[in-house]
């Protein structure tokens, strides 16, 4: 009996135990195999941190005396602080945006190629001129006009040439005759639907501008060529003026017959007519357009290839900075100096015939 109760007691102790064999009580959060351990939990991603602005103490910026200078620095006076913030957006922490106006389109270019300007605004006849030293990155829309007509007897109406919401990328200088006794004689020959001739635009008195202007040389020149088989330097009597504005007193003192100029010209010397320049009638009874050239491919923003600052990253920025605020009106209120209505980015190929006018202009003067 004791021995019975001895082994009960021994099976028992071995169960207790969890068998016989031995083998260890399981734990009671046995750990996983090792192709099924926790995988460690992957660290927070980091954030890039923001590229440090660029820092430009100064921005140049030029413009050509296509209208008074003070005019120009008044008018523009609020693109200054435009500039800046649209930059800042794009990563440039702009000091100070001085706005210059050269003494003439030459000037300007000259400024662009030696990098004392970072920016122009000046048309595409003075980039095409100083291409080797300028970048163009964007070219100005305009309002189109209510008239574009080839025929210049159309432009003669009396009335007012007024803007449309059409968007154009060219425009049309324009040959213009004033009110003195040369000027008439010109203007009633085309609006009796004769031709002119060589010996009737050489014997007027001419205003012209500098000789990479397009609408106050360039394709003037080349509207003499077609027609009469000679050019500006040609002409008898013409003389250079340093504005549209000092060529408009002209025209209506009589100093000069004919002037040349962009197409929408007359609208920014409505006021200007009468009160500053003393005449009884209006612009559009006094003046006749006897000449209208072919269209002309829009003003530039270019930049300059040896500005300190100038690289493709901030050229990208200004072309974003002149779009956006050419899209808002205070931007639109400002760019009205140039008749500019906004931007669109452009290359340099879009300019190749502004390069072949150029040419020929190059030509006619060694010819001459």
């Amino acid at each position: 009996m004791k021995k019975f109760i001895a082994l009960l007691l021994a099976l028992l102790l071995c169960a207790a135990v969890a068998g016989c064999g031995g083998t260890p009580p399981a734990a009671a959060n046995p750990p996983a195999p090792a192709s099924e351990a926790a995988t460690p939990a992957p660290a927070p991603a980091s954030v890039p941190a923001e590229p440090a602005a660029i820092d430009i103490p100064v921005l140049n910026v030029y413009f050509v005396p296509s209208r008074e200078p003070d005019e120009i620095v008044t008018a523009t006076e609020p693109l200054k602080n435009m500039l800046i913030a649209e930059l800042a957006k794009e990563g440039y922490n702009v000091g100070d945006v001085v706005i210059s106006v050269g003494t003439t389109y030459e000037a300007v270019g000259e400024a662009l190629s030696a990098g004392t300007a970072d920016v122009g605004l000046i048309p595409g006849g003075t980039y095409v001129l100083y291409d080797d030293g300028a970048e163009v990155i964007l070219t100005a829309t305009r309002d189109g006009l209510s008239k574009d007509s080839d025929n210049a007897a159309d432009w003669n109406d009396g009335l007012p040439t007024e803007p449309t919401t059409n968007q154009a990328v060219s425009y049309r200088a324009l040959m213009i005759a004033g009110p003195s006794a040369k000027g008439m004689e010109l203007a009633a020959k085309v609006n009796a639907g004769e031709e002119l001739t060589w010996e009737d635009v050489n014997s007027a008195n001419w205003s012209v501008m500098g000789s990479s202007s397009p609408a106050g040389y360039i394709y003037p020149a080349l509207w003499l060529q077609d027609r009469f088989g000679f050019g500006i330097s040609d002409l008898a009597n013409a003389v250079q003026s340093d504005s549209y504005g000092s060529a408009f007193a002209r025209l209506a003192a009589g100093q000069v017959d004919v002037l040349v100029t962009y197409a929408d010209a007359r609208r920014d010397y409505v006021e200007n007519w009468n009160a500053e320049y003393g005449r009884p009638g209006s612009i559009w009874e006094e003046t006749n357009v006897i000449g209208v050239t072919a269209p002309i491919y829009n003003d530039t923003v270019s930049v300059s290839k040896t500005s300190e600052i100038m690289d493709a990253a901030l050229e990208a920025a200004l072309q974003n900075a002149f779009i956006n605020i050419g899209n808002t009106p205070e931007g639109k209120e400002v760019i009205a100096i140039y008749s500019h209505n906004g931007y669109q980015k452009a290359v340099s190929a879009d300019y190749d015939n502004e390069r072949a006018a150029q040419q020929l202009i190059q030509e006619l003067s060694q010819d001459g």
